[in-house]
């Protein structure tokens, strides 16, 4: 008796563990991905409703040149925000992390998410416009004024700021575990210390460097507020075509299409990652 219950019982431990998380990635992510693919198949009715049948179409639209330059577009803001976000962030990570006071620097980088997203963008505004904090200071230099805002420059600064500390902790997370005894074995080699970093170091350090990489630059080419305000339209992101196809031309299954879109390529790459890195870097990026 006990025998035949054991399995019952196995199955009633797992769904109340296993099962409320479940169903909750049942109902609120895979639910709603099938129903964009779904929506993505159909076609706009003249009142912006969705209507069959079913085809590709939307996928073939993306092929057109003004689809093709804001996917290049934001390709191209992405690596970028990425590769700035390496220059500044992969040195801060090994001075947080070699600095005594390494818990309250960690604190600083991180008090920016104590504020929405939003608000910090609108700063971003309040800073670079015409009229804003930097130009009045260069004023009092005799400098200026400047179009600081809108730009790509406003655009670009905004995101690395946003996204840096995605880089700065991954990378952060790597140089705590750097065995600095293959620096001092390299010295004692006779490298030169940028050598010596260069083939002792670094490799320690490239979890961190591809986990950094992928978390900055796949939200940097999707994100489309800092793009939207900071950019004044200037700037069209592959977010900022979704957000007017669910919103102002009301194409739902052409946005939906840029959607399944943008997650392939999301998914691509987090492939690639997994290729290059291996189970091991998927943990880093987790």
């Amino acid at each position: 008796m006990n025998e035949a219950a054991n399995p019952r019982q196995r199955l009633l431990r797992v769904l109340v563990t296993v099962g409320p998380g479940g169903l909750w990635l049942l109902l609120f992510v895979l639910l709603p991905t099938l129903l964009v693919l779904l929506a993505s198949l159909m076609r706009r009715g003249p009142y912006g409703e969705l209507l069959g049948p079913l085809g590709l179409h939307n996928y073939l639209r993306l092929l057109e040149a003004p689809y093709l330059e804001a996917f290049a577009q934001s390709l191209w803001v992405g690596a970028l925000a990425t590769l700035l976000a390496a220059l500044l962030g992969y040195p801060l990570a090994f001075y947080i992390a070699r600095h005594p006071r390494r818990d309250l620097l960690l604190l600083l980088l991180l008090i920016p998410f104590f504020t929405n997203f939003l608000i910090r963008v609108y700063a971003w505004l309040v800073l670079l416009q015409k009229e804003g904090l930097l130009n009045a200071l260069l004023l009092a230099f005799g400098l200026g004024p400047y179009a600081f805002y809108p730009s790509f420059a406003a655009v670009i600064l905004a995101t690395v700021y946003t996204f840096l500390p995605f880089f700065v902790l991954p990378v952060y997370a790597s140089v705590e575990r750097v065995d600095w005894q293959l620096l001092e074995a390299a010295y004692d080699l006779g490298a030169r210390p940028f050598r010596a970093f260069l083939h002792a170091v670094l490799p320690q350090t490239y979890p961190g460097l591809f986990a950094g990489s992928v978390l900055v630059f796949i939200p940097a080419m999707g994100t489309f507020v800092v793009a939207d305000l900071l950019g004044a339209g200037r700037v069209v992101l592959i977010g900022n075509l979704i957000q007017q196809q669910f919103g102002l031309t009301r194409d739902w299954p052409f946005g939906a299409a840029l959607s399944v879109f943008l997650m392939a390529f999301v998914l691509l790459a987090l492939y690639l990652y997994r290729r290059l890195q291996g189970e091991r870097g998927l943990e880093d990026l987790v």
